[in-house]
C-alpha cells in the first residue's frame, strides 16, 4: 500500500464579536486548523491535524509543496521511515523550523490512522494500550483573565459537569493572578486540582511572586511561565518551590528539543502536543525518554477533534500518562465536527473512540463552513 497523494486544508474560525478570551499568548480573534489527508493506492484514507502556528499558510504551503513530494510513492504503513526521511532531507539538513515540524506532525498522525484503517483496530490497541479511563482537566481556550467572581462561575460549570481539575490562564499581572487563584481556590473547595499557565508571560519576578501562592493553592502545576527556550529562568523558577511542578513542552520540537529539557532538569511535567512535537512516532519516543526519568506526560490538545481524539489513544497506550487536556471552549466548532470525540464522565475521565485507526469520520463537506482567513489568530497589546 503505497501513499499516492498528500493534501492539506486550512480552516478558521472567526469568533463572534465580544466573544474573545484573553491570556498570556494575546486576545483571540479567531481559531485555525489545518486537516492533512493522505491517500493510498489501495483506497484507504488517513486524516490528521497539524497545528496551525501563527501561520497557517506557512504549514498548509511546507505541507502540498515541500514535505508531499518527498513522501508520495512511500509504503503507507511506514511511519518510521516517513519520518526518518523527512528528519533526513528537511529538519536535519535544513535547520529544525518550528513549521516543518507542525507540517510532519499532521502526515504522521494520518498515517497512523491509515494503519489503523488497514488492521480494522483502534489505535490505542494498534499502539500496545488498551481502552481505559483517563483523566481529564478542563482547558483549552477558556478560563481566561476575566473579573475573579466570574471566573469561579465558570470554573463552576465545568465541575458541575464532571471534571474534577481545571486550568486557570495565568500571566495577566501578579496582583491579578494571585487573587484570581485564591479566589477560585476558595470557591471550589479543596477537591478539585487546579492547574495554572502563563502561556510564557511571567518574568522570573512574577515567577518568585506567584510560586510560593500556588503552593499555597496546592496547584497541580505551573506551565509554560517562560518562553520555551529560555533554560535558565526555568532552572532559577524550579529552585523557589519544590511543592508545584513546572510544566512545558506544548511548544517544544522533535525528541531532540525534549532531550534538551531533560539535561536542564527543570521541567518535571511534559505536555507534547502531537499536532506540533512531529506526531505519533516522535510522540512514543518522547514518552519513553521521560518514562525512564518517571517524569509524567500530560499532552496539550488543539483545535480539532482529530488532535484530540488521536492524543487520548496515544494517552492509553503511554504508561506514564496523566491528564487529558479536555477542550470546553465556548467557541471552537471544530472540537466537534466529526461528532463527539469524548464525554466527562461522573468519575472525571474520559476514553478513546472504539472505531479502527483515530476513530473518527471525516466529512470534507464541512470544510466549505470555515473558509481560512489569513492573519494571526491572536492581538497582544503591548
Amino acid at each position: 500500500m503505497k501513499i499516492t497523494a498528500i493534501t492539506a486544508v486550512p480552516l478558521s474560525y472567526r469568533l463572534p464579536e465580544g466573544k474573545t478570551v484573553t491570556m498570556g499568548v494575546g486576545s483571540t480573534l479567531k481559531r485555525d486548523a489545518i486537516i492533512v489527508r493522505v491517500d493510498t493506492s489501495e483506497g484507504i484514507t488517513g486524516y490528521g491535524e497539524a497545528h496551525p502556528g501563527r501561520s497557517p499558510g506557512a504549514v498548509t504551503s511546507a505541507i502540498r509543496n515541500t514535505l508531499a513530494p518527498l513522501l508520495v510513492g512511500m509504503k503507507a504503513t511506514d511511519c518510521v521511515g516517513a519520518w526518518q526521511r523527512v528528519h533526513r532531507m528537511q529538519l536535519s539538513s535544513h535547520g529544525l523550523g518550528a513549521g516543518a515540524a507542525l507540517a510532519l506532525s499532521g502526515i504522521d498522525m494520518a498515517l497512523w490512522d491509515i494503519r489503523g484503517k488497514a488492521a480494522n483496530m483502534p489505535l490505542y490497541e494498534l499502539l500496545g494500550g488498551s481502552k481505559r479511563r483517563i483523566p481529564a482537566y478542563a482547558g483549552g481556550i477558556a478560563l481566561g483573565y476575566q473579573p475573579k467572581e466570574s471566573l469561579a462561575d465558570e470554573a463552576a460549570e465545568y465541575i458541575a459537569r464532571g471534571y474534577k481539575a481545571l486550568k486557570l490562564r495565568i500571566g495577566d499581572t501578579a496582583k491579578a493572578d494571585i487573587e484570581r487563584l485564591r479566589h477560585v481556590r476558595k470557591a471550589l473547595g479543596d477537591d478539585v486540582d487546579i492547574l495554572a499557565d502563563a502561556n510564557t508571560a511571567y518574568t522570573m519576578a512574577d515567577a518568585r511572586r506567584v510560586l510560593p501562592v500556588l503552593a499555597e493553592i496546592q496547584a497541580g502545576w505551573l506551565e509554560e511561565p517562560f518562553a520555551c527556550n529560555d533554560f535558565a529562568s526555568y532552572r532559577e523558577a524550579a529552585k523557589i518551590t519544590p511543592l508545584v511542578p513546572i510544566a512545558a513542552g506544548e511548544n517544544h520540537y522533535t525528541r531532540f528539543e525534549f532531550a534538551q529539557l531533560l539535561e536542564a532538569g527543570a521541567v518535571q511535567v511534559w505536555q507534547p502536543d502531537l499536532s506540533k512535537c512531529g506526531g505519533i512516532t516522535e510522540g512514543l519516543r518522547i514518552a519513553a525518554m521521560a518514562s525512564a526519568w518517571r517524569i509524567p506526560i500530560n499532552a496539550h490538545s488543539s483545535a480539532t477533534g482529530l488532535n484530540h481524539a488521536a492524543t487520548l489513544h496515544f494517552l492509553a497506550a503511554t504508561e506514564n500518562s496523566g491528564y487529558f487536556e479536555a477542550c470546553v471552549s465556548k467557541f471552537n466548532p471544530f472540537r466537534d465536527m466529526f461528532g463527539t470525540t469524548f464525554e466527562i464522565g461522573a468519575d472525571g475521565c474520559v476514553e478513546p473512540p472504539d472505531a479502527p485507526g483515530i476513530g473518527l469520520e471525516v466529512d470534507e463537506s464541512i470544510f466549505e463552513k470555515y473558509p481560512p482567513v489569513d492573519g494571526p489568530g491572536y492581538v497582544v497589546k503591548f
